[in-house]
């Protein structure tokens, strides 16, 4: 199941967002896409993330449970390829969080899935293992711990958590780094979401105070503040362009916004879409043509082409309630939603 796990190939042709054209009219058309309900949890399906390689996804839940699910399996189970009997797509799942679980990562190389959680604790499990259930490893935190990321060497993680400046933790010592700079900052609120760039030297935090900091990834300095990125509204997500050289946010202020990493200058809005309740997502597809994120009143899953800002798709989302989270496979034309119905749903282009 595990042979060459985590193996990336990296795509060479970067979107350049920058260039200034009059694209008004020139929308790709998003692919066809097909959706099962996959499992549920027996509670709200708070988060999901794909492995570096699209190989896996895992879910995390209010009920404290994680599941792990092979992506194979999955689409045995669209296409009803049940010939030794029915397919099972979750291979494993974990009990080890006293409180709802907020995010997810897998590990760049080695099959090790982290979770933080509202327990204050990020918990380290080895899916190469059948019958291991629980952690092997524990960082305790002194927040809530909203949201955690890899480094690209999966030699350090970092932890948003309720407290303004991101936990920087060695994997090898647990030992944490605080950010030097941090009181000239004036930062007082919770991080929603902390993302490092591909190669790792930057990392980016999108904050409950509707800030975007950009962080350097060797000294941990705050290099650049977005003051009000989404107004005063929570900023619920951040994340890098494969290139490094912008970053997606979206917040609660119904919009989604490309920054440019060297001057901190907006470069592209997409609206359409409302999203003031939950902690929404806007993420790229694997190609980086497409931002999908929700339209919570609509119920809807959203598609703008990247570059002209366009909505090109609106799909009913199947859940009973806007899906809470949206991630996109990092491989294929693949994505996960899940939400409040405890659902978890797998779209893939219909071939």
């Amino acid at each position: 199941m595990l042979a060459g796990y985590g193996m990336v190939h990296l795509p060479t042709n970067a979107v350049d967002f920058s260039a200034v054209q009059d694209t008004k009219g020139s929308s790709k058309s998003f692919p066809k896409h097909e959706t099962r309900h996959v499992s549920e949890h027996k509670n709200a399906a708070r988060c999901a993330r794909f492995s570096p390689d699209g190989r896996f996804f895992a879910t995390g839940s209010t009920d404290t449970s994680i599941k792990l699910f092979e992506v194979l399996k999955v689409k045995q189970m669209i296409l009803g390829d049940g010939r030794d009997g029915p397919i099972r797509p979750v291979v494993r799942t974990f009990y080890d969080h006293l409180q709802p679980i907020n995010d997810l990562d897998f590990h760049p190389q080695n099959t090790i899935l982290i979770s933080g959680a509202k327990d204050h604790t990020i918990k380290f499990f080895d899916f190469s293992k059948t019958v291991a259930r629980r952690a092997f490893r524990v960082i305790q935190d002194t927040h809530n711990v909203r949201s955690v990321c890899f480094h690209p060497s999966g030699e350090y993680l970092l932890a948003g958590t309720d407290h303004p400046i991101p936990h920087l933790y060695d994997i090898n010592t647990f030992k944490c780094y605080l950010s030097a700079n941090a009181q000239d900052l004036n930062a007082n609120a919770g991080i929603n979401q902390v993302r490092y760039s591909t190669t790792g030297s930057t990392y980016v935090t999108a904050s409950k105070d509707g800030s975007i900091r950009v962080w350097d990834g060797v000294t941990a300095q705050c290099v650049r503040s977005i003051i009000g990125a989404h107004g005063l509204a929570e900023a619920t997500s951040a994340s890098f362009t494969k290139d490094q050289r912008f970053i997606l946010s979206c917040g609660k202020d119904s919009s989604i916004k490309l920054w440019e990493v060297g001057t901190g200058r907006l470069v592209k809005q997409y609206l359409g879409a409302i999203h003031t309740h939950l902690r929404c997502q806007a993420v790229f597809n694997e190609t980086e043509e497409f931002i999908l994120s929700v339209d919570e009143p609509k119920n809807e899953v959203v598609i703008w082409d990247a570059l002209t800002a366009e909505i090109t798709e609106r799909l009913p989302s199947n859940h009973i309630g806007a899906p809470r989270w949206i991630e996109h496979s990092p491989a294929e034309a693949a994505f996960v939603t899940c939400g409040n119905d405890r659902s978890v749903r797998f779209w893939k282009e219909t071939l």
